[in-house]
């Protein structure tokens, strides 16, 4: 195992593994093993330092996505929870928003051991109060409690932990949340494809769809684990999809990251809604007066006026999650938080209809894709027309993998603080009209086009994002950034 020495002579914190901006990841060979059993350990003891585990009679949700490491990473996570003098309840394979859920309604503390979009040989830890999310303050509670527990070995006794059920079907009750918003026959006389690969809500997102009505068409059902990654998306999905729209009626197609906190949602003809569009889509069926989201998201948010309020963020939920406490506080009436990889979160309990549905400030795939749906049947309109209305800039975004993470963050740096070098590189498009370093460095070219320049918070990546009057264009600029990014990174 790859790891550093304190001078205490600990194991310290691997190199791969670090928070991101979602929760704990790294590469599996490091953390299947001790470094699961010592985090869980010190989230417990967080815990139960402020009373948060007494609160909720010491017991605390485990669930998993589907792959292959993640069934012993979660046996480790019980056993260290068990370790805890807590008692773990194996949710089993489930979706990220469904265990966020029946956590927050019931004020259970959880786990969910997850990687999310990224490769198989990575995976992590989200960790969940029972308030939901656990934030940047948090983090750092769990790393100290970490390097004061100093463990080092995973104790006999608890590695046979055999965790105990929950007594309530979660994912039941997730399915139960939106059928009862949207109604039984809500999407009736759709037709929508669902790109099944291997994420774990890939059977709930069939039977969620025809308990409301539409006619579900399974696809591309997968044997092994798929990075499906709605930001950065491998040709092949694209290819696919367009296939499926050839050979199928279909009104859209749907889908979701690896553990369902972030949609996939394509048009009739295979084309795939951007992430931040979908967000939009979704904020107007709920009628949202403010909306929260990273300053990754399109720059037309603001230019369409069909929000009250846009509030701005650095990329990752925990940020999303404190600006939409501040839209509620300053009297925001309907709340909804969303990023550029398309996962919304629900920051106030809205009503439509007569029909309510409780907030839920954790990303999740379901809502935005019924939302979405939802407008169409609203509308009367195909889906790529819906989305036009919002007079989105073509974007574009990838990312540069296997770039350590130093060496983006000094190149992002010496973009921040080099005035005359960013000057330089951005002198193809005619020169910078303003920028805005709150994550990473977003650069406005005097053409009016947009280069974003960010480190992954969650791997070895150099993500880049773009704007410009086309989509041929948007791709040229991207293609343009990709390649001066690894210049300056290689």
């Amino acid at each position: 195992m790859s790891s550093t020495k304190t001078n205490q002579g600990f194991e310290a914190i691997p190199s791969s593994l670090k928070f991101g901006t979602s929760g704990l990841r790294g590469l599996v060979v490091e953390l299947n093993g001790i470094p699961a059993f010592a985090y869980t350990r010190a989230f417990a003891e967080m815990l139960k330092e402020d009373g948060s585990a007494a609160a909720a009679d010491n017991v605390v949700l485990v669930g998993r996505d589907l792959r292959e490491s993640s069934p012993s990473i979660a046996q480790l996570c019980c056993a260290a929870l068990y370790e805890s003098g807590l008692t773990p309840l194996d949710c089993g394979a489930l979706p990220t928003p469904a265990l966020a859920y029946h956590g927050m309604r019931f004020g259970i503390p959880a786990i969910m051991v997850t990687g999310s979009h990224i490769p198989e040989d990575r995976n992590g830890l989200k960790f969940y109060r029972a308030q939901g999310e656990i934030d940047k303050k948090d983090e750092a509670g769990i790393l100290a409690w970490h390097a004061k527990l100093k463990i080092d070995s995973v104790p006999e006794r608890t590695q046979a932990v055999r965790a105990s059920t929950p007594n309530i079907d979660l994912i039941a009750a997730y399915k139960v949340r939106y059928r009862e918003f949207f109604g039984e026959g809500a999407l009736s006389g759709l037709t929508v494809g669902v790109y099944q690969h291997s994420s774990v809500a890939r059977d709930v997102i069939v039977e969620m769809l025809e308990s409301v009505g539409a006619r579900a068409v399974p696809l591309g059902r997968a044997t092994s684990f798929i990075p499906v990654d709605t930001e950065a998306l491998r040709d092949e999905d694209e290819v696919l999809a367009r296939q499926w729209a050839g050979e199928h009626r279909l009104d859209a197609i749907v889908s979701t990251d690896g553990d369902a906190d972030r949609p996939l949602i394509s048009d009739a003809n295979g084309t795939f809604l951007r992430g931040d569009l979908v967000g939009a889509i979704t904020a107007k069926y709920l009628r949202a007066d403010a909306i929260v989201t990273p300053v990754t998201s399109n720059s037309a948010l603001e230019a369409s006026r069909a929000f009250t309020s846009v509030i701005r963020t650095k990329v990752g939920s925990p940020y999303v999650i404190e600006g939409m406490v501040e839209a509620v506080r300053s009297g925001a009436r309907a709340v909804v938080g969303f990023e550029a990889n398309g996962g919304v979160l629900l920051g106030s309990d809205i009503t439509r209809d007569g029909c309510q549905l409780m907030a839920l400030p954790t990303r999740d795939a379901m809502l935005p894709i019924l939302c979405a749906l939802a407008e169409v049947i609203a509308q009367r309109r195909p889906l790529a027309q819906i989305g036009a209305d919002f007079a989105f800039k073509a974007a574009a975004s990838n990312r540069l993998k296997n770039v350590p993470t130093e060496k983006s963050a000094a190149f992002v740096a010496k973009l921040q603080e080099d005035e005359a070098f960013l000057s330089e590189l951005m002198a193809p498009l005619g020169g910078t009209a303003g920028h805005d370093n709150q994550d990473g460095l977003r650069v406005t070219a005097k053409n009016g086009e947009v280069v974003q320049f960010r480190p992954s918070g969650n791997a070895p990546e150099l993500r880049v994002y773009v704007e410009a009057a086309s989509q041929e264009r948007a791709e040229t600029l991207l293609e343009w950034g990709l390649a001066t990014a690894e210049r300056q990174t290689r």
